[in-house]
């Protein structure tokens, strides 16, 4: 029988050898320039689609974002959420992931870099640089993608009904993040991708007519700014499932720090920004980032490069798809 310290070394051995192992601790098998030999001009083929697709469709660049972190949070960063199926029954075609759009933009890019270098770049990572250069695109600053994810051959819907929901209260989001090896600092800097896209009414309704669930007549949320409410109920009437509006508006299609300028006057479209001031840590930083006090455009390429390392495949598992939309 082990002592009790013989068996808080042996846990701790054992703590110890599972995080090394653990691709959602450290991401092993990742690096900056990993198809540096492989397919040199990966990125910079990768930005040259990109770059057309914004010059014509910019509003794309909210979506495209999201995809990343949808992917990510569901399965790790796999490119899971690019899979079809005859009984559309993938993440893709979960209600989290219908507001989604870009798809296609996905597959241009895969084209091109199937074109250059066959059987080389994976749809996990395309992901993970569309995401970036979307955001750069939109004046965001540059950060270096580390590279080198292989795809899985899983999607299922129902597993991207875990996604943090647009209701979320702090606790959970918080809850939600640190599972994925993600910190409270991560979790209101990545928030801050909100500057860029629209959410559907429907995301947001609850806030503006039926907030308590009791039905009852002018139940909004009193955490929502009584004035941002009036207008949104000029565009959400109850019930509406398909009209988009702005998450930063004025500037959705620019990366800028004014969605925390309007999550500190409660304006923060979805509960789950809203929720960014109940916590102090949060709060601290949505206050200094709307002052111009904070470090908002390094930090979110910070955070971005810690999520891109969960749950992700490399070496010999998954595959290389050579299209992004079925398994080999």
């Amino acid at each position: 029988m082990l002592s009790s310290n013989d068996s808080t070394f042996f846990f701790l051995v054992i703590l110890f050898v599972a995080t090394i192992l653990s691709p959602l601790a450290n991401g092993q098998g990742l690096k900056v320039g990993f198809y540096e030999k492989t397919c040199p001009n990966a990125e910079a083929i990768t930005g040259k689609v990109i770059g057309q697709v914004m010059s014509v469709a910019p509003s794309l660049s909210g979506p495209l974002l999201r995809m990343h972190f949808h992917d990510c949070f569901i399965r790790g960063c796999d490119g899971s959420i690019l899979l079809d199926s005859p009984k559309n029954d993938t993440e893709k075609y979960s209600p989290p992931n219908l507001s989604l759009r870009g798809f296609q933009i996905i597959d241009k890019v895969k084209v091109a870099l199937e074109k250059e270098c066959p059987g080389v770049v994976s749809c996990a990572d395309i992901l993970a640089i569309v995401a970036r250069d979307v955001s750069v695109a939109t004046k965001a600053h540059f950060w270096e993608v580390e590279t080198g994810r292989r795809d899985g051959k899983v999607s299922k819907l129902a597993d991207a009904l875990n996604l943090p929901p647009p209701f979320a209260n702090i606790s959970s989001l918080k809850s939600d993040f640190l599972q994925r090896g993600l910190n409270t600092k991560d979790l209101v800097v990545l928030s801050g991708g909100h500057t860029l896209g629209t959410s559907h009414c429907s995301s947001f309704n609850n806030r503006l007519y039926n907030f308590t669930g009791k039905g009852n007549i002018g139940d909004s949320d009193p955490t929502l700014d009584s004035e941002y409410a009036k207008r949104l109920a000029m565009k959400c009437k109850p019930g509406d499932q398909t009209t988009l509006v702005e998450l930063d508006p004025g500037s959705f299609k620019t990366f800028d720090v004014n969605y925390f300028t309007l999550v500190g006057k409660r304006r923060g479209l979805l509960q789950s920004d809203a929720a960014l001031l109940d916590d102090k840590e949060t709060k601290a930083y949505v206050e200094k980032a709307a002052a111009g006090g904070s470090s908002f455009f390094k930090d979110f390429g910070v955070s971005m490069v810690k999520m891109g390392r969960i749950g992700v495949l490399t070496g010999k598992s998954g595959e290389i798809r050579k299209v992004c939309s079925m398994v080999n």
